[in-house]
């Protein structure tokens, strides 16, 4: 565990292996109501990832104060903003010597990462952003938000972000779990100061080139990710509008709900090694089913293949349905460069 020292405050940071030759890092960052253990262990610890570990160094940064064990923050403490957040990063880049790093984000994480991205573009080479919504709060939803964390149990008010509708409905054994986890291992009051953070962001500022003057969006290959009838459905879908669609794929995971890191942990690693395949890392990526799923790993190689993917039609913007990918439809449209992919799994 490392506690670096950033212009705007102190980050935790937990690394895992050594840096391998060249090779990017693979920087984590969680979402709001999590820290880098709620969000990432299952998928770091998933049996398949290992083949992936083994090929990189990893490191977990966890959002000021939200680390198991951090001390509370004083009363009137300012939180950093979203930008402030995203500017501790090349800090950690440069604390720990890395040249470059793949961003794994979640939520809010996925927003910082892709702020840090659009900020620094040399500094990142891919990202794969999990529920990113790239829109900013009203202020009557920010009014709303304050309020409902003032008058609640903050870890209530933070699962219906991270869990979808059935999963709350159906008090799953999931959100039980993290309901107590979110309890006792991060500090309420930090958390509270975080949420209202993130409740109170801007619009990342992005669009696809030839949609806006000055147009700017993310220069490296990117995969998002969101769960079928998650609560950051809608962002996701916004979020892919405003991407290159070359460099770019689209994930719905089906049977995943809000997290699918932790629900699908086995076909997301299979999904992100052809992601990092397609960038050249990991040369060898065994043949074999999505786990546990019914789609063929033919349809996956379209992945790898994929600078031109997403799962919505480039510009349209809306919710288009996603279609399953199966053998049959595995090589339609894989040179297209302006019709996004579409992968469901």
């Amino acid at each position: 565990d490392h506690d670096v020292e950033t212009p705007y405050g102190m980050l935790h940071v937990v690394i895992r292996g050594a840096p391998k030759g060249n090779k990017p890092a693979i920087l984590t960052y969680h979402d709001v109501g999590l820290n880098h253990k709620l969000c990432f262990n299952p998928f770091f610890n998933n049996e398949d990832m290992q083949e992936i570990t083994k090929h990189f160094v990893i490191c977990h940064v966890d959002a000021p104060g939200q680390q198991v064990g951090a001390a509370q923050f004083p009363q009137g403490f300012q939180y950093p903003t979203m930008d402030q957040l995203a500017g501790m990063l090349p800090t950690v880049v440069q604390h720990f010597g890395f040249k470059s790093v793949v961003g794994i984000g979640v939520g809010a994480g996925a927003y910082i990462l892709a702020k840090f991205a659009l900020i620094h573009p040399d500094l990142v080479e891919g990202l794969v952003l999990l529920n990113i919504n790239p829109n900013g709060k009203g202020w009557i939803d920010w009014a709303a938000s304050k309020l409902s964390g003032l008058t609640s149990n903050i870890p209530d008010v933070v699962l219906p972000h991270l869990f979808s509708q059935d999963e709350l409905v159906n008090n799953s054994e999931l959100v039980q779990s993290y309901r107590q986890q979110i309890n006792n291992a991060i500090n309420n009051y930090n958390l509270q100061l975080f949420w209202n953070l993130y409740n109170s962001r801007r619009d990342l500022e992005m669009n696809r080139g030839g949609t806006a003057l000055n147009a700017k969006t993310l220069k490296c290959p990117v995969m998002l990710v969101v769960g079928d009838n998650a609560p950051a459905e809608e962002g996701v879908v916004e979020c892919n509008s405003k991407l290159d669609p070359t460099n770019t794929t689209f994930l719905k995971m089906a049977d995943s709900g809000g997290l699918p890191q932790l629900t699908q942990p086995g076909k997301l690693t299979e999904a992100f090694k052809y992601f990092l395949q397609g960038m050249g890392y990991i040369a060898y990526v065994k043949d074999r089913r999505l786990s546990g799923g019914p789609v063929p790993s033919a349809s996956m190689t379209r992945l790898a293949r994929s600078r031109t993917a997403s799962l919505t039609s480039a510009g349209s913007g809306e919710g288009s349905r996603s279609r399953a990918c199966t053998n049959s439809d595995s090589t339609e449209g894989v040179g297209a460069v302006t019709q996004t992919m579409e992968v469901s799994c």
